[in-house]
């Protein structure tokens, strides 16, 4: 299976995979940037080595044939849910089935927890994503939360809002 858990040794293209999906030029050939909204990184190898040493986070990775890594998301055990974030897949390679593979085996993992709910924040604008998660079974549950303030993701261009969807697994 294409899919396991991230190690140390892989930070490096994790780091390099995550911004390219989130943010820059390269973004820009995939359908999920936020290049245009978020200024800045999305990640870098520090935060990534402290994701990968907390025991409560477990990274997955989606491994090509080649041995690439061309896809990632950060799982996190929040109380009796489990946070689905920082999902990102190659730009050139998306909409091949990726993403998908990816969130259903977040939703094994949480049952192998013992976790019904997957939770997670998406950028309120982003219309044609919500879809996607719609489609996958998450809905809005009507909490909205400011953009983190803190810089750790990048700078606003502009007013920014999440809205929480989850899922029952």
């Amino acid at each position: 299976m294409p899919i396991t858990k991230a190690t140390l040794a892989d930070v490096a293209e994790l780091n390099i995979l995550i911004n390219s999906a989130y943010r820059g030029e390269e973004s820009k050939k995939g359908w999920t940037t936020e290049t245009d909204l978020v200024g800045g990184i999305r990640i870098d190898e520090p935060m990534l080595i402290d994701y990968l040493n907390n025991d409560a986070i477990t990274i997955l990775k989606y491994t090509s044939t080649d041995g690439n890594i061309i896809g990632t998301v950060y799982l996190e055990v929040k109380g009796d849910k489990l946070y689905l974030g920082m999902f990102s897949v190659s730009p050139a390679l998306q909409n091949g089935g990726v993403g998908r593979a990816l969130i259903e085996e977040a939703e094994v993992i949480a049952k192998q927890l013992g976790l019904h709910t997957i939770s997670m924040t998406v950028i309120r604008s982003r219309k044609e994503l919500i879809g996607w998660y719609e489609r996958r079974g998450y809905s809005f549950t009507g909490e909205i939360q400011p953009f983190h303030d803190h810089g750790r993701f990048g700078a606003p261009k502009e007013p920014i809002e999440l809205i929480v969807m989850e899922k029952t697994v």
